[in-house]
């Protein structure tokens, strides 16, 4: 059995900037995705990753700003969409 795709969006901002959301159901949870999604969340631009959240195997939940890698605490789909769209909007703003 395949995952399943359950959200998807995309946003093309007046600047150029790209915003896209995906999340997947998986078959089955495991010990790297026990929640048993799977989701890319990315905001860039000209092929530079700006912030992004994520979950590829090997890494398990865990975000990206620009350079840096850390470790995401996953508590609810809700909670990890608003803080992607949370550190979207400071970068946005300058803050």
């Amino acid at each position: 059995m395949k995952a399943i795709l359950l959200f998807e969006d995309r946003m093309l901002y007046p600047d150029g900037a790209i915003l896209e959301m995906r999340i997947w159901r998986l078959p089955r949870c495991d010990a790297e995705r026990p929640h048993g999604l799977k989701y890319r969340l990315f905001y860039g631009r000209d092929g530079e990753r700006i912030i992004a959240y994520d979950n590829e195997r090997g890494k398990g939940d865990h975000w990206h700003y620009r350079e840096r890698e850390a470790p995401y605490v996953f508590s609810t789909v809700e909670r990890l969409v608003a803080d992607f769209l949370g550190d979207v909007e400071r970068e946005r703003s300058g803050k």
